[in-house]
C-alpha cells in the first residue's frame, strides 16, 4: 500500500490503483480530438536565461507517441509547448520538423501552429512584415505535410489599425494556403499581448470580424479553435459557422458540455488539458461515439476541477502544472521546464494538482507519483 504523502494542507493517502486505460483502442470517430502537447526540457544543458531553449527531443517525441497510441491527434508547437514563453521560432520549427516525421512514421494525426514569433519585440512591424512572417511559417508546415493552425499574432496586434487590417491579412493567408487550415483565437487570459485581437476589445465586435474572415473563405477553413474560456460565446460562434467548418473547443473550463453539444451542434476538441488527460479523454470520447452522452459526462465532468485548478489565473502559467503532472506520471525523468517555468506555480498549487490528478487515477504508477511528490516536498524543506 502506498504510504501517506505529507501535503502542505495535511496528510494525503494516494489512490491504490490507476484507471485501466491501455493504448491501442483507436481514435474517436464522432469528434476530432487534438491534445496540445508540451515539450520536455533538457535539464543538463548548460545554458543561460537568454540562450535558446534546450529540448530533450527523445522524451518530447516519446510523449507524442504516447498520445498517438491512445488515438489522440497532436496539436504541435502551440501555447502548451511554451510557444512564445521560452520556445522561440527556431525551436518551434525544429519541433515541427521532428514531430511531423514522427507522425508520418507511426501514422499519427498532427496539426502545427503557424505564427509570427520570428519577428522581434519592440516597435510595431508593418502589415507586410507580419504577412511575410506568417508565410514563412505556413510554408514550413506545408513542406512537412502537417495541417496548419493559424495562431493569433502578437505582432499583428501591434501592426493593425483596426478590423480591416485583420480581414486583409487573413484573406491573403487563406488564399495562399494549399489546404484548409484551423484558425485560432487565443484570448488575453492566455496571452495579455493579444488584448484587442480582431481589431477591438469589444468581444461582440471582435466576434463579428472573426466570423467575417471565415465566411469569406469557408473552403480554406477546416475549423476554428476558440480559447476564450466563455462557453456561451463559443456556442454562439459555433452556430454561426458556415456549413462544413468545425469548431474545436479550446475552453479548458467547460469542455465536457461543449464536446457533448446540444440539439444544434457540438464542438470538436483542441485542448491543453488533454495533455495530462490524454488517455482518459480519448476513452471518454469513444464512449460518446456510442451515443452514451451520460457515460461521457460521467467520465469527463470530474476532471474539470483539476483543469480549472491548472488554468487558474495567471492562466498562461498552466503549462507548469501540465509538465509537473507529466513528471509525476513517469513520462519524463525530471521537473525542469524551458525558461525555468517550473517555478511559475507555488508548492501548494502543485500539491493540489497532484491530489486531484491522483484522485482521478491519472498516474499509471501511483507509487512513483507519490515518491516524486515526496521528493519535491523534501527539496522545498518538507512540511510544517
Amino acid at each position: 500500500m502506498t504510504a501517506v504523502v505529507p501535503l502542505p494542507r495535511g496528510p494525503y493517502t494516494p489512490r491504490a490503483t490507476p484507471l485501466d486505460l491501455a493504448p491501442g483502442a483507436g481514435a474517436p470517430s464522432s469528434r476530432t480530438v487534438f491534445s496540445a502537447a508540451h515539450v520536455v526540457a533538457d535539464p543538463y544543458a548548460d545554458i543561460g536565461p537568454d540562450d535558446p531553449a534546450a529540448v530533450d527531443w527523445e522524451a518530447t517525441l516519446a510523449f507524442r507517441r504516447h498520445l498517438w497510441s491512445h488515438g489522440l491527434g497532436v496539436a504541435e508547437a502551440m501555447d502548451t509547448a511554451q510557444r512564445g514563453m521560452g520556445l522561440d521560432w527556431a525551436g518551434a520549427a525544429e519541433l515541427i520538423r521532428r514531430s511531423a516525421a514522427e507522425a508520418k512514421a507511426v501514422g499519427g494525426r498532427i496539426a502545427c501552429g503557424v505564427g509570427t514569433d520570428q519577428l522581434p519585440e519592440g516597435p510595431a512591424p508593418t502589415l507586410a512584415e507580419v504577412t511575410a512572417a506568417y508565410e514563412e511559417q505556413l510554408a514550413l508546415a506545408e513542406e512537412h505535410g502537417v495541417q496548419p493552425i493559424l495562431m493569433a499574432s502578437r505582432a499583428l496586434v501591434r501592426a493593425a489599425r483596426g478590423p480591416e487590417d485583420y480581414l486583409v491579412t487573413y484573406a491573403h493567408l487563406l488564399r495562399q494556403a494549399s489546404e484548409p487550415v484551423i484558425l485560432h483565437w487565443l484570448g488575453p487570459m492566455f496571452d495579455p499581448a493579444l488584448e484587442g485581437y480582431w481589431g477591438s476589445t469589444d468581444l461582440d465586435a471582435a466576434t463579428d470580424t472573426f466570423i467575417e474572415v471565415i465566411a469569406e473563405h469557408p473552403d480554406k477553413v477546416d475549423g476554428i479553435k476558440i480559447s476564450l474560456l466563455d462557453a456561451a460565446r463559443e456556442i454562439d460562434v459555433r452556430r454561426r459557422l458556415p456549413g462544413g467548418v468545425r469548431c474545436y473547443t479550446g475552453d479548458d473550463f467547460n469542455y465536457p458540455e461543449l464536446i457533448a453539444g446540444d440539439e444544434r451542434g457540438f464542438s470538436h476538441a483542441l485542448l491543453g488539458i488533454f495533455d495530462p488527460l490524454g488517455p482518459l479523454a480519448a476513452h471518454a470520447v469513444r464512449v460518446l461515439d456510442t451515443g452514451d452522452v451520460a457515460g461521457f459526462r460521467a467520465l469527463l465532468d470530474p476532471t474539470v476541477e483539476l483543469s480549472r485548478h491548472l488554468f487558474q489565473r495567471p492562466t498562461r502559467f498552466y503549462k507548469t502544472g501540465v509538465v509537473f503532472l507529466a513528471w509525476l506520471a513517469g513520462h519524463q525523468d525530471h521537473f525542469t521546464m524551458v525558461g525555468g517555468l517550473q517555478s511559475a506555480r507555488s508548492l501548494p498549487h502543485l500539491a493540489t494538482a497532484y491530489e486531484l490528478a491522483d484522485g482521478l487515477g491519472l498516474f499509471p504508477d501511483p507509487e512513483l507519483a507519490a515518491h516524486r511528490m515526496r521528493a519535491l516536498l523534501a527539496v522545498h524543506g518538507g512540511t510544517r
